[in-house]
């Protein structure tokens, strides 16, 4: 997992904002194309979430390999997580993110980290409209940071002084018509590598009222980047039934 710590192209600002319902939290001006993409995404659907799995898989060329199994109950904190440990050896552990200071030094430090970093690639349009401590513009249309076209960029940056694991850092989103996110570039605030992560976002599924991008192929510092989301299914509240994505 020390691995992933290297790569860490996106991470948490404090996790207690994922389990925060939008209509709870202090009401800001922010430019109305923000609410537009998390509508997109299925943000008026969140309350019928009961459960999320996924499996994260993640590559450098050259630099780590890694997949990450997580099962996640949003109302109640439970989270369940089973890869590998940085010596490679497996691990299996279920936790409640709400109680993290009894947890083991591994999840506090390696697991749940890990599970912010992971959880961003999966529902950062949903993190980027619940929190409001990032300043988000929107600066018109401009050219794709790859291939060809051009698309609505919207930058949400964190102030520095926020602490937690966002200080200063910058999120451009390429949003095309269609209120999806076309691609991603992330600028990290701190000296911690990398520094610019560029990932366009497609292969788009939908799991239950749920859109995700599973499919981010780019590069972290120049590097070639493979990022991909696979196993992707939610239970909504009142079932029991795993709705895959398709």
């Amino acid at each position: 997992m020390r691995n992933l710590g290297q790569l860490d192209g996106i991470r948490r600002f404090a996790f207690c904002m994922l389990l925060i319902l939008p209509a709870t939290l202090e009401a800001q001006t922010r430019p109305p194309i923000l609410e537009q993409i998390a509508k997109t995404y299925g943000i008026d659907s969140w309350d019928q979430i009961q459960a999320i799995r996924y499996t994260w898989n993640g590559e450098v060329t050259g630099l780590f390999k890694a997949a990450h199994a997580w099962e996640w109950e949003p109302k109640t904190g439970k989270i369940s997580y089973e890869g590998k440990d940085k010596d490679g050896k497996p691990v299996k552990v279920t936790y409640d993110s709400s109680q993290l200071n009894s947890q083991s030094d591994q999840v506090k430090n390696e697991v749940e980290p890990s599970f912010v970093n992971d959880n961003y690639w999966l529902l950062f349009p949903f993190h980027a409209y619940w929190d409001k401590s990032a300043t988000v513009t929107d600066e018109g249309m401009k050219k794709l940071p790859v291939g060809s076209g051009s698309a609505e960029l919207v930058v949400v940056k964190y102030p520095a002084e926020a602490g937690g694991y966002t200080p200063g850092d910058a999120w451009d989103l390429y949003v095309g018509k269609d209120k999806r996110v076309e691609c991603l570039v992330y600028h990290r605030g701190g000296p911690r590598k990398p520094s610019l992560v560029i990932a366009p976002w497609t292969g788009y599924k939908k799991a239950g009222p749920l859109l995700i991008s599973t499919e981010h192929r780019g590069t972290a510092d120049g590097k070639p980047l493979h990022i991909f989301l696979t196993g992707v299914a939610v239970k909504v509240t009142g079932s029991d039934t795993w709705i895959e994505a398709k």
